[in-house]
């Protein structure tokens, strides 16, 4: 699952790969934005943690799920 995080004063976006699922995301970019958390953390599918100060993010975009292409296109 593609996972985009817009940070406040920031040029750029955060893009990660995670393997949670679309409403795990959901619910933890709930939990930050409304105060129940300080850090919105998530976890990418190489094991990484990412966080980002919940008075901070801008905006977070669930994308699909990415699936694996294997092979050569056509010619």
């Amino acid at each position: 699952m593609e996972v985009k995080i817009g940070v406040q004063h920031a040029p750029r976006e955060i893009v990660l790969e995670s393997e949670q699922s679309a409403e795990e995301v959901e619910r933890v970019v709930s939990e930050a934005l409304t105060g129940k958390t300080e850090l919105l953390s998530l976890v990418d599918d190489h094991g990484r943690k990412v966080l980002v100060a919940s008075d901070r993010v801008a905006y977070v975009e669930i994308g699909e799920p990415t699936a694996r292409k294997v092979g050569f296109g056509p010619l």
